[in-house]
């Protein structure tokens, strides 16, 4: 008998994880984008935003009044301490958008949903998932991207990958574990293998040992 599933996408930053979404979608599974949420959730007016503000002071917004998304980032990840002050300040709001998207994926049909969230764990949704998939990539690889994605500097950068959960986390807490070492042909590969344990999720018959 079919059932509807919930994916769980997560990984180091800078892992390339956005690309493995990108190539699951292309099976025909929904996406919901964790960081689009919680961009969405953080607007200029929201209340997120204003107990953001409450937490780090008004040096965290632009002169229009929208988050400093940059100047947040520096304090948020000064230390594992301001870390866990930001999720437990945004995570119940993204984590109840997110929640509200999943059920309109599954009333729209999809049978399987991915939530690419690289806070999967730490917000707790990794609970709410019956696949979890985690994509990690080699440091040097990751620390280049992250320099060019965020406009940001090499300590920065190191910081940033120093207060996450190691390689060795993901590997024991996922139903699969995606080395993204940069060969695109070979991580699609990779992706069909997952989306194919998927189906068999879906369908209740076999084993996801394939």
């Amino acid at each position: 008998m079919r059932k509807a599933i919930i994916v769980g996408l997560t990984g180091t930053t800078g892992a390339g994880k956005s690309i493995v979404a990108e190539e699951l979608k292309k099976y025909g599974y929904a996406v919901i984008d964790a960081d689009a949420i919680a961009r969405l959730a953080t607007d200029k007016g929201s209340p997120l935003l204003d107990k953001l503000v409450t937490v780090y002071g008004i040096e965290i917004l632009n002169e229009d009044g929208s988050l400093n998304r940059k100047r947040l980032a520096e304090i948020a990840f000064s230390s594992p301490e301001q870390t866990r002050l930001l999720n437990e300040t945004t995570h119940p709001e993204i984590v109840r958008l997110i929640k509200k998207k999943v059920q309109g994926a599954f009333f729209d049909g999809y049978e399987a949903v991915i939530i690419d969230a690289p806070q999967l764990f730490e917000s707790n949704l990794s609970y709410d998932c019956n696949f979890i998939v985690s994509v990690v990539a080699p440091k040097e690889e990751r620390i280049k991207r992250i320099m060019e994605r965020d406009s940001i500097s090499l300590e920065e950068a190191e910081k940033r990958i120093s207060i996450q959960k190691t390689d060795e986390f993901f590997k024991q807490n996922s139903d699969v574990y995606i080395e993204n070492d940069g060969d695109l042909e070979n991580l699609k590969k990779y992706v069909l293998y997952t989306a194919r344990l998927i189906e068999v999720k879906i369908s209740g018959e076999g084993t996801l040992d394939v």
